[in-house]
């Protein structure tokens, strides 16, 4: 059975159509998919290299700034072992000149407490010699 002219002519139009098709819409749609598809995955790549680098970046200020801490950290127990180191330099040295001092204070409180006393047995022999003067009426010899 050999088709008549009318289905022949359909047959043409629906191919020349898909063909008309294909080149006018079909393919230029698909391009434009495809180039989206590759527009999102470069975005993509490109927001996940981002966030490598902003990581890497974040690593690096915190190691920074753990580093920064750890040298102040440092200085001030530098800081405060030499302060320690001058406050006991600056006690010992108070505590010798107290020392001294009271040593010095002892000394002369001894010697007045000495000259005292010669100066009190001086006046007690003075005065027991006027005693005697007075209640005997003469030196006593």
């Amino acid at each position: 059975m050999i088709p008549d002219l009318s289905t022949v002519w359909i047959i043409a139009f629906v191919l020349s159509l898909s063909v008309v098709l294909d080149r006018l819409l079909l393919r230029p749609l698909t391009g434009v998919m495809q180039a989206r598809a590759a527009a999102v995955r470069s975005a993509r790549e490109l927001a996940d290299t981002s966030r490598v680098r902003a990581q890497a970046a974040s690593d690096e200020f915190d190691a920074r700034t753990r580093a920064a801490r750890g040298e102040v950290y440092r200085q001030m127990d530098e800081a405060r072992r030499a302060a320690t180191e001058q406050r006991a330099a600056i006690v010992a040295e108070t505590r010798r000149e107290v020392d001294r001092a009271t040593a010095e204070a002892t000394a002369r409180l001894k010697a007045q407490t000495a000259a005292a006393q010669a100066q009190i047995e001086r006046d007690a022999d003075a005065l027991a010699a006027t005693v005697v003067e007075r209640v005997l009426g003469r030196k006593a010899s």
